[in-house]
């Protein structure tokens, strides 16, 4: 990483905090990642993409700026990345996952706010993220009351555009969307300097839906019994999608996918063979918040399948080819109103979403996963458990590690149950 301190540098990273953080990951990395056994020789390009994590990746982006290019950073699966691209510009999601500066933090923010929120203002106070230092424009979105007042804060230290995500999906909202999104390419064409052409709308669209495609090819994988690849190696795989060049990242999770068809045809699972089958649903989790699906993978369990953005709603919807650009702009319109955060109300298709993983997965139990004060999601946690068939654990945390003596002892006393040969 010596190399790159001079980039570093000129983007205005803390280099003696951005050296402290550096010095924490490759433990946890370790811990939690590398410690499995008999995982697939395919992960080693997402071992060495995480190696870079603020190395390789942050240099094309770098590169790339040096070139013209623009780069932005977004918050939420509700941005479209198909416009971004489309604009000539690079995509990266911005959702922190540790504890960083919450002190600071905390003199803008209520300490009863979501983890999520508190770490994404705590990584850019301290000056120790260089994705979000590399972007000329962030994007946010009005998936919470959280995040709406947060973006407030954050537009006064980095330009911010903020998308109006309707709360229902009824006529009028499909239109107020639509009308976001025209807004979102007038902003982008104004920031690349780049009119955006039906061409180029069709060309980002392929990339983005054979990244997706990729991606439902690997989680189609993970119906296997034994189990081919992790819910932790799943999840980091996913993560990285956030960030990495889609083209690259759909080329390295289809190689990954064809050894997973191998070990599948030959019978070849993890470390641990047939184990209780796991869903973990809720909120999303970024990286390096890999600490529940540890929990449960270390207690005797596999993470089969994740509903989460960090999961399966990232990539469940494609975008659908259609005609001019006016037909292409409500197509992905279209698709982004598809995802069923815990936002929206009424929210059945979540509930019917997962009722259809629970059997599609050969579920034993689902786990859902709320951050702390994530209102929409612990909530809608209450009709989940009255709807599905398999016992359900409710579960809120936070980005810290002072909580997980308490959650090993309730998901192990889950897997417990759930392995008893006398469970009726």
């Amino acid at each position: 990483m010596e190399d790159y301190r001079q980039m570093w540098s000129e983007l205005g990273l803390d280099l003696e905090a951005h050296d402290g953080l550096l010095a924490v990951l490759p433990g946890i990395y370790e811990d939690t990642i590398l410690s499995q056994e008999g995982r697939p020789e395919g992960m080693s390009y997402f071992d060495f993409v995480f190696s870079e994590i603020h190395g390789l990746r942050i240099k094309e982006l770098y590169d790339h700026r040096k070139a013209g290019g623009k780069v932005v950073g977004t918050f939420c699966t509700y941005v479209p990345e198909e416009l971004i691209i489309a604009a000539g510009g690079i995509y990266v999601g911005l959702c922190a996952g540790a504890c960083v500066a919450d002190e600071e933090a905390e003199k803008y923010l209520p300490r009863n706010l979501c983890a999520l929120i508190k770490s994404s203002l705590g990584f850019k106070l301290a000056r120790v993220c260089p994705y979000i230092e590399s972007c000329d424009l962030l994007v946010g979105e009005t998936t919470c009351d959280g995040k709406k007042k947060y973006f407030e804060i954050l537009n006064e230290l980095q330009p911010i555009h903020v998308m109006e995500l309707p709360q229902r999906k009824e006529d009028s909202d499909r239109r107020l969307w639509r009308e976001e999104v025209g807004s979102f390419v007038s902003r982008l064409e104004e920031l690349t300097g780049n009119k955006i052409i039906e061409e180029a709308v069709r060309g980002a669209v392929r990339i983005v839906n054979d990244k997706r495609r990729a991606l439902l090819r690997l989680a189609e994988l993970r119906k296997s019994d034994p189990p081919v690849i992790s819910g932790r190696d799943a999840l980091l795989i996913n993560q990285i999608a956030f960030y990495d060049d889609p083209e690259r990242l759909t080329g390295k999770v289809n190689e990954l996918c064809d050894e997973l068809d191998e070990r599948k045809a030959s019978g070849t699972g993890i470390a641990g063979a047939v184990r209780p089958r796991i869903l973990l649903s809720g909120c999303p989790m970024a990286i390096p918040n890999w600490k529940v699906p540890a929990i449960i993978e270390t207690s005797g369990a596999v993470v089969a399948m994740d509903e989460m953005c960090t999961g399966i709603r990232y990539s469940r919807h494609l975008v659908e080819d259609a005609g001019d650009m006016d037909g292409m702009l409500d197509a992905i319109a279209d698709r982004y109103l598809k995802i069923d955060c815990a936002v929206f109300t009424p929210n059945q298709e979540r509930l019917e979403h997962i009722k259809e993983l629970v059997n599609d997965y050969n579920i034993d139990a689902v786990v859902h996963h709320s951050l702390q004060f994530c209102d929409p999601y612990t909530i809608e946690a209450f009709r989940i458990e009255k709807e599905i068939d398999v016992p359900f654990l409710s579960i809120e945390t936070d980005y810290s590690q002072e909580d997980v003596g308490q959650l090993s002892t309730r998901i192990e006393a889950l897997i417990e149950m759930i392995s008893s040969p006398d469970r009726a």
